[in-house]
């Protein structure tokens, strides 16, 4: 019957499309490091929103953890490793590159042009590309993983993007600066 939640951080991006998901995260986690106590916990940057929704948990709840966030696993091609991966066709796995070329450059894109138009680019980018249906971009503080309003110089920033490929949903994420 108990539940943890973080409302403010989970009602976005994967979150917005998955209403609960991140409650049942929180919740197992804070479970399980009650039961296990350890030190660290490891969490995947590919599942960003995940890892700094865990972060927020351990501080809020005062959890004696230290959370480490694990690089994204990337093919060859820049494909952020996954195992739904395997449930594209050839073809389409060809294709599924495009997710981090795209990323790529949006964050040159960054350097010199507003959020606003970063995310018009990659919007436009993937309806010119019709195997991939556009869930959503989005340019977010990565501590909070609100929307960029407008560049701050000191606070970080990335983008965060979701897509489907055949069927397929993929998700990406990429640090801007």
């Amino acid at each position: 019957q108990t539940r943890v939640i973080c409302p403010t951080m989970t009602d976005v991006l994967c979150g917005a499309s998955r209403p609960g998901h991140f409650e049942g995260v929180t919740t197992v986690v804070t479970k399980l490091f009650n039961i296990v106590q350890p030190d660290e916990a490891v969490f995947g940057m590919k599942d960003f929103q995940q890892l700094a929704v865990i972060r927020r948990m351990t501080e809020d709840l005062c959890v004696p953890v230290a959370i480490t966030g694990a690089p994204i696993h990337r093919e060859p091609d820049g494909l952020a490793m996954s195992s739904r991966n395997g449930r594209l066709t050839k073809r389409l796995r060809e294709e599924a590159a495009f997710i981090h070329k795209t990323l790529q450059e949006a964050k040159k894109r960054f350097g010199t042009k507003s959020a606003l138009k970063v995310k018009q680019y990659v919007e436009e980018a993937f309806a010119a590309h019709p195997d991939f249906e556009l869930e959503y971009i989005e340019i977010a503080d990565a501590r909070s993983l609100k929307p960029v309003q407008r560049k701050n110089r000191n606070k970080k920033y990335r983008a965060f993007l979701a897509a489907y490929l055949g069927g397929v949903r993929l998700i990406d994420n990429l640090a801007l600066n």
